[in-house]
């Protein structure tokens, strides 16, 4: 476990302290709250929960994003740098040093939504909404987010270098973004399969409603830990080539 936290501490520690990292967590938090000031706080008058559901929305949406310009960096730049073959020759197991780095990821979500809490406190100026309504809501962005760390945790192993790494974490997350629309085009029962898959169509909307959805809790859970084993089961396959 000491191991698995030394490179959570460092690659949070490298990333926050640098200038790409800062622009990253100012980019997001200025475009959420833009987008939450347009969308969210209209002069049109509307039920809390609807703006409190538009929050989540586009929240999800931003961290989704910058999930996939911060996990970029994790294995593919100690490639690019040459330092991969410390971590390579290191104690640490495959399983470890992919923990790590998913660590590192989830520690910049948690300051990202933690930073974006003034937003849904707006909400008590006008209206009213439920503090477990609100916690809910960022437990499902939570767990969202986390998926969405582990593909380009998972995209960033696999990848040489990290525009490559962001190419691929782009794309797999897009997917899962858009699926409910290829649904809609698909006949059953690729129909069901695929609309299932919806990060913000089906797995998020209960959470942006303030009820915690069990099969949705199990569906983020399973893709962060099927990605997180095909990273492993990457760096395990690299170091033997």
């Amino acid at each position: 476990m000491s191991g698995i936290w030394l490179i959570a501490r460092r690659d949070f520690s490298a990333f926050v302290n640098t200038w790409w990292g800062c622009v990253i967590l100012s980019l997001t938090l200025l475009i959420d709250g833009l987008l939450f000031q347009v969308k969210g706080m209209s002069a049109t008058p509307r039920y809390s929960a609807e703006v409190l559901s538009d929050f989540f929305l586009l929240t999800g949406g931003v961290v989704l994003i910058a999930g996939v310009f911060t996990t970029m960096r994790l294995f593919a730049e100690e490639r690019q740098t040459g330092t991969m073959v410390l971590l390579e020759s290191s104690p640490l197991s495959e399983t470890q040093a992919v923990l790590g780095k998913y660590l590192s990821g989830l520690m910049f979500l948690t300051v990202l939504l933690v930073l974006t809490t003034y937003m849904p406190a707006m909400i008590f100026v006008n209206g009213k909404v439920s503090p477990e309504q609100i916690a809910v809501g960022y437990f499902g962005t939570f767990l969202m987010g986390a998926a969405g760390i582990a593909i380009g945790t998972w995209a960033s192993a696999i990848s040489r270098n990290q525009l490559l790494s962001l190419v691929i974490a782009a794309v797999i997350t897009v997917f899962f973004v858009v699926s409910w629309m290829l649904s809609r085009v698909l006949d059953p029962p690729f129909k069901d399969l695929i609309a299932y898959v919806a990060f913000f169509d089906k797995q998020l909307a209960p959470f942006e409603e303030g009820r915690i959805n069990t099969e949705g809790v199990v569906f983020f859970v399973s893709v962060s830990f099927a990605f997180l084993l095909l990273a492993t089961r990457s760096l395990v396959a690299r170091r033997w080539e």
